[in-house]
């Protein structure tokens, strides 16, 4: 740690540094008097950046922390700036915590944590992505690049650079902490664009497409500063449902109540977004949590709350004065014309793919297909489920591998959460793993668990489950509520 510690000390003592500093104030000098506001912008944010790279390489956990926030933030940053690739940053990021963590001199991470299932199960994924550049298919490179990223490029980056960073109590305690209060924050821009409208760059946004898919029925569908509404839908869904599972755990009451409020906030932030599928998030992740917790009189209560609530959305007409409910209300109508539309394109899809086991490459379909591989039959269908997507891209042969992978990843973290010891620990990890699959779930129905922030909350959830047994207690610790 001295080593790495000296290291901006160092820089800040070499006689260089003053001959750097005049030659750097006479370039950005003429830097601005040729390019104008843009050169002063970048030089404003230039030290800012070296500040942010030396940090990082003194302190790498600083980059993994960034990333997280990032994740949130970066749409909102992207519709509000034009022209720059700022969805780069996310790989910028991570690679530069990489390096930092390469060439940092201390001791104190422990590769050997690299040695288990998911890093392998990992290192497989992204090497398929890699020979999926010889698909017979013949996609586009550039498509499957920018498609690659979603589906591979993060899950490779991110879950060996947690398990050598975020593998401790604190850490997970910190990561909570930090994607609840973002989501909040993300519930709240999403209250204000509902109640005061969107501003002058969302609304651009919509004009330029989005409309189509974000109002209906002369209504908005919110959005908030992620991605579009199904991303905003799912990830509330998906952290309110794992404050619920916390608010029901072994916590100071303060504590409770605060994370019961928050789920409340958040599941409002669901059903304003006008996402149907965020519901199987809730449905599908309690039911985990329900087989998990152990408890037989919480299993039968909470199934039978959960076949009341299907019943009032599905049988009665009840809340039939809120647009949002009575479209929630329809994910559960078999005969919904969106439903129809899908099942009618999987059929198509079926067809084209019986004679493709391989699919037809990676980036074929949706964006990257419209983008990059124009003209293919792929790329006139939208997949509308990652499900659809996977096996459209890496055919049925693929879509097993995907599906067998993030199977076993589940059952796994299932298995780990059944024997943890710790109960404050166990009911952190039983809202990661009900959360991972209620997300897996949905996914079915939306391309959820490729898009930020969403993918990167599971990769590092599949982490702090799979370092459970080594943070566990020996004993059980005792459980006070006051």
């Amino acid at each position: 740690m001295k080593a790495s510690s000296s290291f901006p000390i160092a820089v800040l003592n070499s006689r260089w540094l003053p001959a750097a500093a005049v030659a750097g104030a006479l370039g950005a000098g003429w830097l601005v008097g040729q390019s104008g506001l843009t050169a002063s912008a970048a030089l404003l944010l230039g030290p800012l950046l070296v500040a942010f790279v030396l940090l990082v390489f003194y302190y790498p956990r600083a980059g993994f922390i960034s990333f997280i926030v990032y994740c949130f933030a970066v749409m909102v940053i992207n519709r509000h700036i034009d022209d720059v690739p700022f969805g780069l940053g996310m790989e910028a990021i991570l690679l530069l915590t990489w390096l930092a963590v390469a060439f940092h001199q201390s001791k104190e991470y422990k590769w050997s944590q690299l040695k288990n299932d998911l890093c392998k199960l990992t290192l497989a994924w992204f090497i398929l992505n890699v020979l999926e550049l010889g698909n017979p298919a013949g996609a586009s490179p550039v498509g499957w690049f920018y498609e690659m990223r979603g589906s591979a490029l993060y899950w490779f980056l991110t879950v060996p650079l947690a398990f050598l960073l975020f593998n401790r109590r604190r850490d997970l305690r910190t990561f909570l902490i930090l994607i609840i209060a973002l989501s909040v924050l993300g519930t709240l821009y999403g209250i204000k664009q509902h109640v005061w409208g969107v501003d002058a760059m969302e609304q651009a946004w919509l004009d330029a497409g989005a409309y189509r898919t974000h109002i209906l029925w002369g209504q908005l569908r919110i959005f908030s500063f992620y991605s579009e509404a199904a991303q905003f839908g799912a990830s509330q869904a998906h952290i309110g449902l794992m404050c619920l599972i916390l608010a029901l755990g072994p916590y100071a009451t303060w504590k409770r109540v605060a994370l019961a409020c928050a789920a409340l906030l958040l599941l409002y932030g669901m059903l304003i977004s006008g996402t149907r599928g965020a519901l199987f998030v809730v449905a599908v992740g309690g039911f985990i949590y329900l087989i998990l917790s152990k408890q037989v009189k919480v299993l039968i209560l909470g199934s039978l709350l959960a076949v009341a609530a299907f019943g009032v959305l599905k049988y009665t007409y009840i809340g039939n004065g809120n647009a949002n409910i009575v479209r929630l209300r329809t994910s559960l109508d078999p005969n919904d014309p969106s439903l129809q539309v899908r099942v009618k394109n999987q059929a198509i899809l079926r067809e084209y793919l019986a004679s493709r086991p391989l699919g037809g490459g990676v980036g074929t379909i949706g964006m990257w297909g419209v983008t990059y591989n124009k003209g293919s039959f792929l790329s006139t269908i939208a997949p509308d489920s990652y499900f659809v997507k996977v096996w459209a891209e890496y055919g049925i042969v693929g879509l097993l591998i995907w599906l067998g992978i993030s199977l076993y990843i589940l059952g796994k973290c299932c298995g780990i959460v059944w024997s943890i010891r710790d109960p404050y620990l166990r009911q952190q990890l039983l809202a990661l793993t009900a959360g991972y699959g209620g997300i897996l779930v949905c996914s079915y129905g939306n391309e959820i668990m490729n898009q930020m922030p969403s993918a990167m909350l599971i990769y590092i959830s599949w982490v702090f489950v799979f370092l459970g047994p080594q943070m566990d207690q020996p004993k059980p610790v005792l459980v006070h509520h006051a």
